[in-house]
């Protein structure tokens, strides 16, 4: 029997003969099920003892275990160091489908009629290439849309009401990035604060979608009800042509550390579900007080059984995993590229055509692993998040303040062409998730009006959150009236977004940062489940003007491949699906080696010409110019190229008009280029 043979089945099905239970647990000694009743779920109207077999996986059937029927777990077991065994708890099955809130610290399992009509809608499959992921949260992108009833506000019916759709269709992205929607809780810490978890990292189960997302109509219905609509949601996304992909929490529970509240894994079998010392010491490279043992290969079967569900029966196109390092650690601690897990993600067959993001690092000892997952993982490159930062912003504040300006252009190019220094030639620079901002760190505004963070609302005495946000506030700390400081912010915004919307790579925007939100300076806001964190819909002209500016961005971005190659071209190569990239300096001149090291040199061109094997040819020139004072560049002399036709210049507060006459240049010719600005070319 193979090892997918014998971990077969977890959790409940129906058969011919009645509900059937499978658990896995090596060192339990008696495991019952629980079957509640349904006005009264604390009491157990009737007890089902489970039956061992050769592979420690425990079962028992019974009729009664049908849809709606709420049930838990008692399990029984020896006293060591590792184990935590209580008979007295009732536990939630690790598979369970549904939960049913039972109190204000109980869950209960409930048996899911799992029953939905897709009506033949099929996942978008969106090219790689053209992938745009927009991160935003299930209860924050609606809460505030006054355009929709007030129901469905901030529920997964709002994330799918045309409003939600229509805005993220006209702003051309492709996919959505949810925060955690597996069940969640707060932390206890944070609820004697009388604060909640708002993101929802800190999971509770890895098969439920969290219920308190559900319209009350969903959650009046019951966990069915809830996952009915979360299926209404995904269906309806996809057949606007959105994907939707989950950022999961596989690296650690809401467990929280050896003390912490038992209502799972750590009653039916610690010693093997957590990572602990031979004395009972979690070993936690999380920061959450626990980190799930993938070394256990029935906890690495667990989560891709997760994963094979929401990918098949829910239609997830796509996963984001939490501190995904945490996943590949091995028996010995140490995170190993091969890992059965990290290879398993990628190359089972039920997980065939589904993208896999990982954010590559953990707080472990050798946690940082950018750059390391095998192919076809793409990963968080933070790499191209701190360069991008550091040009448009601290380089500028060092510039400002002390006329040493910085790194100059190479290891910008580095990145702006795909990472090939941190992703292999195999893997090719769409492996590269190129972002400026996520959910945790100042929004792309805040990076342009806050020197530090301001998290003192967070309960922590400002503790919390990282310092190195590489931010500039351009000379006041926070809000401002000085209209010449508000120019220059925004200039940076169209600076930062164009630069992430520009490069090689799959861009990732967080939501709210094409319109310039504003979480006032709090870069952890991860406890406010508020106005603080909710996407405004009401804006100012100048958002109104930074959103089209978004939406023009991305539309030059699909509409020229050369933005967006798949491969790294090979120089004297012509390597198909990569762009051709020549480097030029300010003079239209090939880069030397002096104005590639030079920290003086902060004005680059280059032309990127696509090898497409599916569109036709294409080529664009983009001009980067990192200083504060205008200047004027010679527009290169490139073999094929007569003219260029400028199709966007970040000095702009919005973009030309549609009918606006192209202004086009020969190449030779002097361009004015702004102060601290970025320009974009067609070459033809």
């Amino acid at each position: 029997m193979t090892q997918a043979d014998a971990f077969a089945h977890l959790g409940i099905r129906q058969t011919a003969s009645g509900g059937e239970i499978r658990v896995w647990s090596e060192n339990a000694t008696r495991i019952d099920l629980c079957l509640l009743d349904n006005k009264d779920a604390n009491w157990v109207f009737k007890t089902v003892a489970l039956v061992r077999d050769a592979n420690n996986v425990w079962y028992g059937k019974t009729k009664s275990l049908a849809p709606g029927r709420k049930y838990a777990l008692r399990v029984s077991g020896p006293d060591g160091p590792n184990d935590a065994f209580d008979p007295a708890l009732l536990l939630l099955d690790p598979y369970a489908r549904g939960l049913a809130r039972t109190g204000p610290d109980t869950w209960r399992g409930v048996v899911i009629d799992d029953h939905f009509n897709w009506n033949g809608v099929h996942k978008p499959k969106t090219a790689l290439d053209h992938t745009v992921i927009y991160e935003g949260h299930v209860k924050g992108l609606s809460k505030l849309n006054t355009r929709m009833p007030e129901h469905l506000r901030g529920t997964y019916a709002g994330l799918a009401h045309e409003t939600t759709i229509t805005y993220l269709q006209k702003l051309g992205v492709t996919a959505v990035q949810l925060l955690p929607v597996h069940a969640f809780v707060s932390e206890r810490r944070l609820m004697k604060q009388g604060l909640s978890n708002y993101w929802g990292y800190n999971t509770l189960n890895f098969f439920s979608p969290h219920s308190f997302y559900g319209t009350r109509q969903a959650q009046a219905e019951g966990p069915s009800g809830v996952l009915r609509e979360f299926k209404g949601m995904v269906k309806l996304l996809h057949e606007a042509g959105l994907e939707v992909f989950l950022d999961v929490v596989y690296n650690h529970t809401a467990e929280e550390g050896r003390t912490g509240p038992t209502t799972s894994l750590r009653g039916i079998d610690n010693a093997n579900y957590y990572r602990q010392t031979k004395s009972g010491t979690y070993i936690d490279v999380t920061g959450c007080g626990n980190s799930v043992n993938t070394a256990t290969p029935a906890v690495s079967r667990m989560i891709l059984d997760s994963l094979k569900y929401w990918a098949n029966d829910v239609q997830i196109d796509g996963f984001r995993f939490d501190l995904a390092a945490t996943l590949g650690r091995n028996g010995d601690h140490y995170f190993d590229p091969g890992h059965p897990l990290i290879r398993g993600i990628v190359n089972d067959p039920a997980l065939k055509d589904v993208k896999m993001i990982a954010e590559p690092w953990d707080v472990g000892m050798g946690g940082w692993q950018t750059g390391n997952f095998p192919a076809p993982w793409q990963e968080w490159n933070d790499r191209y998040r701190d360069r991008m930062r550091k040009f448009w912003l601290r380089d500028i504040r060092s510039i400002r303040e002390n006329g040493s300006p910085g790194d100059g252009v190479g290891m910008l190019a580095t990145r702006l062409a795909g990472s090939s220094n941190t992703f292999s030639q195999a893997r090719g620079p769409l492996a590269s998730v190129n972002f400026i901002t996520a959910h945790d760190g100042f929004t792309m505004a805040d990076l342009t009006a806050y020197d530090v963070k301001h998290n003192v609302g967070n309960g922590e005495a400002n503790r919390d959150g990282t310092d190195n946000n590489l931010s500039y506030n351009h000379g006041v700390e926070g809000a401002t009236t000085n209209r010449a400081i508000e120019a220059s912010r925004r200039r940076t915004i169209r600076n930062l977004m164009g630069t992430l919307l520009l490069s090689a790579g799959t861009p990732m925007i967080t939501a709210g940062d094409e319109f310039g939100r504003s979480q006032k300076g709090n870069n952890n806001a991860y406890c406010h489940d508020s106005e603080l964190t909710w996407l405004s819909w009401d804006r100012r002209k100048w958002q109104n003007g930074l959103w089209q500016t978004t939406q023009h961005l991305l539309r030059l971005r699909r509409e020229n491949p050369a933005l967006r190659p798949e491969h790294f071209g090979v120089f004297g190569e012509t390597t198909p699906s990569a762009s051709q990239m020549d480097w030029y300096d300010g003079g239209g001149n090939s880069m030397s080696v002096y104005e590639w090291n030079s920290p003086e040199n902060r004005t680059l061109q280059f032309l990127a010409a696509s090898t497409p094997e599916h569109e036709e040819p294409n080529r664009i020139l983009v001009v980067i110019h990192g200083i504060e004072s205008p200047t004027s560049v010679v527009l290169p002399h490139h073999a094929g190229v007569t003219r260029y036709t400028l199709l966007w210049d970040s000095s702009d507060d919005a973009p030309p008009a549609p009918d606006a006459p192209p202004l086009t240049f020969a190449p030779g010719a002097d361009y004015p280029v702004a102060a601290s600005s970025l320009q974009l070319f067609r070459a033809d």
